[in-house]
Parts: structure tokens; sequence; C-alpha cells
């Protein structure tokens, strides 16, 4: 083993710090191989088990700007080589997805005896159907940004709202890691959605199904949870939480994965910023919901629930809200 720890004089009297490198390599090989046998993973030698974050990356830039090329494509970008463009970005983001998806399936089989021919089969069908949901990935996303221009008055064009609206940015990569989730890809579309969570602020699990013409305005600070269901023409502030109100344990103590524990919204909901919203509750069509408001019963259609209601300072609407 050659050892990495040369001192080199750089000038007269300035000497090269010596690290003891062996050391440190074999000391994180020992812990690595511990994890590994903890959890009962090969250590054998091999190449990667899992998908790249650095591939998901590069593959949702791809297939943002097959989507919306003259936007969010290459700034030399002419509408004659549109096309050309498109065919070819999608072509190599989607060869790159089928490879990231047969690691993530192959990890998923590793103990069920699954032939490889196998894994490459459903890897390949799983990009297929996602590439053939992307028309109507983009047309919901063009009912996302009318919602969004249309809903703000500070909004100048639907351009500024696509280049801009962090809520728009994160809709985009919901609205394909939601095909992935429902591919049978969770790993890949979790990590597709935790790059939307680290640039905008939003975190929008890949499982919530989410309608046309959704409007997150602001944006920063939202939650959706896993297993949340929003009709169409909904519109959410900064900071609103759809979560869960309790996790149920199965009998050896660890949580049920799963069940529906997040809030059905109704078409036509307006939530405004601040609120939280708990439990497998329903918010009827046409609701809203005032800020800072914390709701874990059901809310019946047109209905509107203020923090005031919620301390129980207005009895007409206080069955609407957690006291």
């Amino acid at each position: 083993m050659v050892r990495l720890t040369t001192s080199v004089s750089v000038g007269p009297q300035v000497a090269m710090p010596v690290f003891d490198i062996d050391s440190i390599v074999k000391s994180l090989h020992d812990i690595r191989r511990d994890w590994r046998d903890a959890q009962k993973r090969s250590s054998e030698a091999g190449g990667r088990e899992f998908p790249s974050r650095d591939a998901v990356i590069q593959i949702m830039d791809d297939l943002k700007s097959a989507l919306f090329p003259m936007r969010l494509g290459p700034t030399d970008l002419r509408h004659e080589s549109e096309d050309y463009y498109v065919g070819y970005t999608l072509e190599s983001a989607l060869h790159s997805l089928t490879a990231q998806a047969a690691l993530e399936l192959r990890y998923q089989m590793r103990h069920d005896g699954i032939e490889e021919a196998e894994v490459q089969k459903r890897a390949v069908t799983a990009v297929n159907n996602l590439a053939h949901a992307l028309p109507d990935i983009r047309r919901l996303l063009d009912s996302d940004v009318l919602a969004a221009y249309y809903g703000d008055p500070a909004a100048r064009s639907v351009d500024e709202v696509l280049l801009c609206y962090p809520g728009v940015l994160a809709m985009i990569y919901h609205r394909i890691a939601h095909q992935l989730y429902k591919q049978g890809l969770p790993l890949l579309a979790r990590i597709s959605s935790e790059l939307a969570h680290a640039e905008t602020g939003i975190d929008i699990h890949p499982g919530a199904q989410i309608g046309a013409s959704f409007f997150i305005d602001h944006g920063t600070g939202v939650v959706i949870g896993e297993t949340t269901v929003i009709g169409e023409r909904v519109r959410i502030y900064q900071a609103v939480t759809l979560g869960a109100k309790r996790f149920p344990t199965a009998e050896d103590g660890s949580l049920q994965k799963g069940l529906p524990r997040h809030p059905i919204v109704e078409d036509d909901v307006v939530i405004y910023a601040g609120a939280t919203i708990l439990g497998r509750v329903t918010l009827g069509r046409g609701c809203v919901i005032g800020g800072n408001v914390w709701l874990t019963t059901d809310v019946p259609p047109g209905g509107q629930v203020t923090q005031a209601d919620s301390q129980g300072d207005c009895g007409k609407n206080v069955n609407h809200t957690m006291l």
C-alpha cells in the first residue's frame, strides 16, 4: 500500500501538512464493514446498490427541460430545433432513469429470487409508463401555472410564474415524482421530491394525490403528507401543514405504514398561512381555513374556520375545529 504522508516544501519555510490518510481510510473501511454486517448487506466487490442522487438531479433537469424547453431548456434553443432538442433530451433522460430504476428494483427484489431479465423488464415498463404520462403531466402543470397567474395579482405573466414561483417548481417535481411513486419506484420518487424540498422549502410527499390547478402561494414551510388527497382549484399559502394526527402501531410496536392518515381537501378550498390540518379529516368543497388554525375535525362544504373559531370564540363554528 502506498502511504500518502509525503511532506512537500512550498517556498523557503512553508511545508505542506502531513495527514495519516492510510489510517483514516482503514478506519472508514472498518466502519462501513460493520454497518453492512449489521444491516445484513453484502460486502463483496460489486457496483452501486442504490440509485444515485447526482444521476436523479440530471434526470430531473432533463425532464423539466423537455416539458418546458423554451423556458427551462438551454438559453440558445430556437423554436425550429425545439422538437429535436426534446427528443434528444428525453432519450438521454429515460435511458438514465431506466438504469436507476433497475438499481432500485434490484434492491427491492434482492431476496425474491427474481431473474435479472425480469428486473430489467420491470424497469423498462415503469419508465415507459412515465414517458407516456409526460403529456398529461404537462397539461396538469399548465393548469398549475394558470392557477398561480390568475390567483396572484402580483404576477405579471405566466412566464414569470413558471420561471420564478417556488410553488410551481415544486409541482413540476411533484408531478413527475408522483408518477415514479405510482410505478413502484418510491426511492427515486422520494429523491426527486427532496430535491424540490431543498430548493423551495416545500415538502410534498410523492404519494400525495393533487388535482389540477393547484396553487401554492409563497410556499416556504408547506408540508403535504403521503396519503393526502387534494381536489381541483385548491389554493394554499406558506407554512401550511397537511399532516398525520397519530401513527398506529402494529403488535410488535412498529409503525403501520401506508394507512390513510392525512387530510382530504375537496375542490375550491383555500387554506391560509400557518394552518395545521391533521388526520384523515375532510375539508369540504369551497371551504376556507384561516391562518394559524389548528384543525383535526371535518369542515363541511362552504364552511369557514378562523383562529377565533378554534379558540371557542364563535360558537356556530366550534364543531369545525379542535378546541
